[in-house]
């Protein structure tokens, strides 16, 4: 049983801390002032080749896990980046695996390229308002026409569709009360985000300014069938898939952020003099912070076993769900314990610990929340009944 990073992934975890250290905090700070994405940033990635590390080295990817692709969105939230730099990324990253496990050779050839490329932003567009995490209800309605599908319905919660150019929506082309199981009748589409039939309307929220989220009003999108990913029906399927790589890499990013603030703390706690020493001598300071390196390096133990075991191709939805609530909750300890270090100057934008406290939330909250999960442990690991 080996607990260290192999040498590429040290390699990776170096290059990766390197290339955002051009990225200052206060860059950081300024965008989230703006709300302006990162375009830069997001640039500087693509031409270092990142955006492909876990996509196939035959569209232009390098062929890497989801292990590497965690120690790299960890390093990126460690950085000082946070959730805005790591958002700004994230789908390229992961999202598109449905269409790499089940698209066709002609929909690998034509859709992942220009991703990798940064030739073309993606959103995922599947949250709704009235269904949340009950996938199963959604309203979004896609009928089949000859060709194709026409699409109505409404999006929640969607990130990066103000500069997105592509989507992958999933919708209902079987109705509800016309299939067998409720899992049935949901089909994955990757098509344009086409404006002239969707409006895009932003959620001002609490953090990640930089990185948007948005509400999308869908009115007779034109999807044709070429842009279905595997066949009709089987979207619910698909999209399972990629539930437990993409809470292994929140989770990855909830370190992260944890790790930059105890940093920041304890180097506070170093310098800052009070009653002619150090605060960072008293206890009071040290084993608050001492008890959060702690919990984020054993949650990250969790999170990197999920990640390994998805790579070797076997069940990780027990470990991946772990790794997520235990680097959420720990993350925001961190942070939490980070801002009361610094006291009052922990309110301060300038000393940054209090953006990386309003975005850590997002790791805790989504794509699942911390008691949706200890339902799903309780019932998988405990072998209690279903509370849902």
């Amino acid at each position: 049983m080996d607990f260290a990073l192999t040498p590429d992934q040290q390699n990776i975890r170096e290059a990766i801390l390197k290339h955002c250290s051009q990225f200052t905090e206060d860059y950081w700070l300024e965008r989230d002032r703006e709300g302006v994405f990162p375009h830069d940033f997001f640039q500087s990635m693509v031409d270092g080749g990142w955006l492909g590390i876990a996509m196939p080295t035959e569209f232009g990817g390098s062929g890497l896990g989801i292990t590497e692709a965690a120690v790299m969105m960890q390093a990126v939230a460690e950085s000082g980046a946070g959730m805005s730099g790591a958002s700004a990324i994230h789908l390229p990253v992961f999202g598109m695996q449905p269409v790499v496990i089940f698209g066709t050779q002609k929909q690998k050839e034509r859709m992942l390229p220009p991703v990798i490329r940064g030739e073309h932003k993606v959103c995922f567009a599947v949250t709704e308002p009235n269904a949340g995490l009950n996938t199963t209800e959604l309203k979004t309605r896609a009928e089949k026409r000859e060709g194709g599908y026409l699409v109505n319905g409404e999006k929640i919660w969607i990130s990066t569709a103000q500069v997105a150019n592509k989507m992958l929506l999933i919708a209902r082309t079987t109705p509800l009360d016309q299939v067998k199981r409720k899992t049935e009748g949901l089909s994955l589409f990757y098509t344009d985000l086409d404006r002239s039939k969707i409006e895009v309307r932003l959620i001002h929220k609490m953090g990640r300014h930089a990185v948007d989220s948005n509400m999308l009003f869908i009115q007779d999108l034109w999807i044709p069938e070429e842009d279905r990913i595997g066949a009709e029906g089987d979207g619910f399927k698909i999209l399972l898939h990629g539930l437990n790589p993409e809470r292994v890499l929140v989770a990855a990013e909830a370190v992260g952020i944890g790790r930059c603030a105890i940093t920041r703390a304890a180097r506070y706690a170093r310098e800052r003099i009070v009653f002619n020493r150090p605060i960072g001598m008293n206890q009071g300071i040290q084993h608050p912070l001492a008890k959060c390196w702690a919990q984020l390096e054993a949650a990250n133990l969790m999170v990197m076993k999920a990640a390994t075991l998805f790579d070797k191709g076997k069940e990780c939805a027990i470990e991946a769900n772990a790794g997520k609530y235990l680097a959420g909750e720990f993350g925001f300890e961190a942070c939490h314990t980070a801002m009361l270090t610094l006291g009052g100057m922990g309110y301060a934008q300038e000393y940054h610990v209090e953006r990386l406290l309003r975005e850590v939330l997002i790791p805790r909250t989504a794509p699942v929340s911390p008691h949706m999960i200890l339902n799903f442990l309780a019932e998988k690991v405990l072998e209690l009944p279903k509370s849902y």
